[in-house]
């Protein structure tokens, strides 16, 4: 990483054959916890169903094909502001025609929730679409998620990410261009459109996030009041997570990162809670591709510092949340996701030129229903073409 310089240089994925070995023996050696009776999900992870995916993992998952089919799109890394970030840059079939676009990820995840939806975008003619609605696509690792570095004092907030995507995009020669994201993706996405307004022509968002409001809720109306106390009754019964990122990350970092089992249990239940899987996570994932995101997260040591993120948010001042986005924005509301305001948020907060609540999907969407999520962001995007 100290030779890395400030021009894009191709990247490969590749693992030593003795973190494999670790990760094995590790899995071999796992302290399960006791769990009552048919508890299921009901009290956090189900230990049978992990047991199970962990014995797969050990003797099973071919973590070599899976890092093969990731290779498939063009991985670069390049020094921003002195940090080396990864990133996939993969260009439309149809360069005349694309539209560069930045697609902002979320936790816990990477570059991985948008493996899927990439080949639907960069050529949309070869999987049944208009081949003028193709993107040029840019896909990175935050700081401190996946192939990214992790940044050496305290994280970075996602209004610095969003400067540091600004300075990527300006460094491959992007003067104007979309954005989108999902999870803090969506907050990344949304400071770009505040901070560079001036070169963000549209913003597509799955979610606004969970509601930041400092005014006298009288002024809110019924459906926004009522979403804000569904909002908080869901942050008190399904925030530990958060609560634990935003205040003491390392402490529970030290398990994560040690075990795992441990990782599996934190991330799955999440892809499993957070899905359109009606309370079955295969329903949405298989077990290769729950592994691949837990794997890259194994592999790269990031546990920590990803959720060390949620404590730089959590620092970000009330008036950075009550700024208006003035650029075209577009929401895809999609069923299974955890959050879902009411238009009039939306209008409140956004210039919105387009809601729509897809019948599929959840809060990763682009990996569950990669077609649907390709759909939503041609047509949104489609009029800021030039």
């Amino acid at each position: 990483m100290s030779t890395l310089s400030g021009r894009p240089e191709p990247f490969t994925l590749s693992t030593d054959l003795g973190a494999l070995e670790d990760l094995r023996s590790r899995l071999a050696a796992t302290r399960w916890p006791d769990s009552p009776e048919d508890i299921g999900w009901a009290l956090g992870a189900d230990v049978a169903y992990l047991r199970e995916l962990a014995a797969y993992w050990a003797d099973g998952f071919d973590w070599e094909a899976q890092e093969t089919a990731l290779s498939r799109v063009p991985h670069f890394r390049v020094r921003l502001s002195g940090l080396g970030i990864h990133f996939v840059h993969a260009r439309a079939a149809s360069p005349a025609k694309a539209l560069p676009l930045v697609l902002c990820h979320g936790w816990p995840d990477s570059f991985w929730r948008y493996a899927k939806v990439i080949p639907l975008l960069v050529d949309p003619a070869s999987h049944g679409a208009d081949s003028g609605d193709a993107f040029d696509l840019v896909v990175p690792d935050m700081p401190g998620f996946g192939y990214s570095e992790r940044p050496g004092g305290m994280p970075l907030d996602s209004r610095a990410v969003a400067g540091l995507w600004a300075e990527l995009m300006a460094t491959l020669g992007y003067a104007r261009f979309g954005a989108a994201g999902g999870d803090m993706g969506s907050h990344v996405a949304r400071f770009l459109a505040l901070d560079h307004s001036e070169r963000v022509v549209g913003v597509h968002r799955m979610d606004a996030g969970l509601p930041v409001f400092s005014g006298d809720r009288a002024v809110l109306t019924a459906e926004e009041r009522a979403w804000f106390d569904g909002a908080a009754a869901w942050g008190a019964a399904e925030g530990a997570y958060g609560a634990m990122h935003r205040t003491k990350p390392q402490t529970v970092a030290v398990g994560l990162t040690d075990s795992p089992a441990g990782l599996a249990a934190w991330i799955v239940e999440k892809l499993r809670g957070w899905s359109d899987c009606h309370g079955d996570v295969e329903r949405s994932f298989t077990k290769d591709e729950i592994l691949t995101n837990i794997t890259v997260y194994w592999l790269t040591g990031t546990i920590a510092s990803s959720m060390r993120m949620y404590h730089a948010n959590a620092a970000i001042p009330v008036a950075q949340h009550s700024r208006r986005v003035e650029v075209p924005s577009g929401f895809s509301l999609f069923r299974g996701d955890v959050v879902r305001p009411p238009r009039a948020w939306l209008e409140r907060t956004a210039n919105v030129v387009r809601v729509t609540e897809p019948e599929r999907g959840g809060h990763f969407a682009p990996f569950e229903e990669p077609e649907l999520y390709a759909e939503e962001l041609r047509a949104f995007f489609r009029p800021f073409r030039r």
